[in-house]
């Protein structure tokens, strides 16, 4: 167990590499209580949430879901959230655990008119389910009762009269839920989830095996590959960034970004021959000069080599690109190679 935004989280159960198998092959679950929720409601709920936000909300339909960012003025990451439009005028956020009181005062200050705003980071538990056989496992749940909320979609559903959120998104490469529920309910939702899970191989899994998971399909981790020095653009990531909204905030500084290209991108490396495994700020080289560290780095247990991603100049930021990596003093030989590094089986059905 370790601290992880302020909250006790358990880095392994039986271990990282049996945890990661069982994603990629069976079944996962993972304690997410520790992700924040934001409700905003109201008549001016959508336009309010359509200025600070980069992807376009009004492209919402009931019951479903898209991945955003909140930026400062200067096009930085704040936080990487998911948005949820959970009924006509009411919305629910997901939001990182170590941004939860930066991300809710900084929206609480560019609060719009009629619109109630509020933090039940505290009262809503986090569960996911992912791997394979997830949709094995939702059908057994419920017995056939209700239907499978499609890739990106959420299901409002009621259980033992208490409101449960089901969506269908993930951090891992694999098709899965996200089960929110009241906080109250979390431990029972759990073992529930693990029984019925059992002829399905579940497995419950930790932070270990989580970076290992999202860091072979190159989802970015806030705080390590985002962060407000760096912008959706550079990271990558500008399909999830709606320029054609003609306002949100940080839009100007995307747009004059855009306009004369970056100059870094984020990409994944593989290294190439034996080494032990990259981690952060690890020192990048290429030509025998350093160029920039490493966001993020690990043991690649599917493909069974070290693996990373980092702001890599421009200039070099090309698929195929031949890079070191410098690990306790000493220099590795990696290449950039294209997103992602695993190809999964990750759609819905």
């Amino acid at each position: 167990m370790v601290d992880f935004g302020g909250w006790s989280m358990p880095v392994q159960y039986t271990g990282i590499l049996d945890e990661h198998r069982a994603v990629r092959t069976d079944l996962g679950v993972f304690d997410i209580s520790h992700m924040g929720q934001f409700f905003a409601s109201g008549p001016g709920a959508r336009a309010w949430l359509n200025l600070l936000l980069t992807n376009n909300v009004e492209r919402l339909d009931v019951g479903e879901c898209q991945y955003t960012f909140l930026l400062t003025e200067q096009g930085g990451v704040i936080d990487d959230l998911i948005v949820y439009r959970i009924e006509e005028s009411r919305y629910m956020l997901v939001v990182n655990a170590a941004k939860i009181e930066e991300d809710f005062a900084w929206m609480q200050g560019h609060l719009g008119p009629d619109v109630e705003f509020v933090n039940e980071s505290d009262s809503v538990a986090g569960i996911a389910v992912q791997g394979p056989k997830s949709a094995q496992l939702f059908d057994a749940f419920f017995d056939g009762r209700f239907s499978r909320p499609a890739r990106n979609e959420i299901l409002t559903v009621t259980i033992d009269e208490a409101t449960y959120y089901i969506a269908r998104t993930g951090y891992t490469g694999e098709d899965g839920f996200e089960v929110f529920c009241p906080s109250d309910r979390a431990v029972k939702s759990w073992q529930d989830i693990l029984s019925r899970g059992e002829q399905f191989g579940i497995k419950p899994c930790g932070l270990g095996a989580r970076d290992t998971l999202r860091l072979e399909v190159c989802y970015p981790l806030n705080g390590s590959d985002l962060s407000s020095d760096t912008t959706p653009l550079e990271a990558g990531l500008s399909i999830f960034v709606d320029l054609q909204k003609p306002e949100f905030i940080g839009r100007a500084k995307l747009t004059e970004q855009r306009e004369q290209g970056v100059k870094r991108r984020l990409v994944p490396f593989k290294m190439t021959g034996k080494s032990p495994p990259p981690r952060s700020h690890y020192p990048v080289y290429k030509n025998g000069v350093q160029i920039t560290e490493s966001t993020s780095g690990t043991l690649s247990p599917s493909l069974n080599i070290g693996i990373g991603m980092a702001y890599i100049p421009t200039e070099f930021a090309r698929i195929g690109e031949e890079i070191e990596i410098e690990i306790r003093g000493k220099r590795f030989p990696a290449v950039i190679e294209k997103k992602p590094l695993l190809r999964t089986n990750g759609g819905s059905a």
